[in-house]
């Protein structure tokens, strides 16, 4: 289905509706496409928290000396500089 902006701004919830049902929309600027909105598939459960997890592994690296020790941080916090 194509729409113009005009039309997209007017029946935005229908549209989605349609996207919900699995059906394409093209929403275009003075007849011409410029966007299709489609359905996203949902995560399943899980799925995005995984997904986040992963995506920098291999990618950065922690200093083994990371965490302070309770004696650094009593010295951090004591140091009134």
């Amino acid at each position: 289905m194509l729409v113009n902006v005009g039309q997209a701004k007017t029946d935005l919830s229908k549209l989605l509706a349609r996207v919900e049902a699995g059906k394409a929309v093209e929403i275009a600027r003075d007849g011409v496409p410029v966007v299709r909105l489609t359905r996203l598939e949902r995560p399943t459960s899980g799925a995005r928290f995984l997904a986040a997890r992963g995506c920098l592994a291999g990618r950065i690296s922690i200093a083994d000396d990371f965490e302070f020790s309770d004696d650094e941080l009593d010295d951090l916090l004591d140091d009134p500089t």
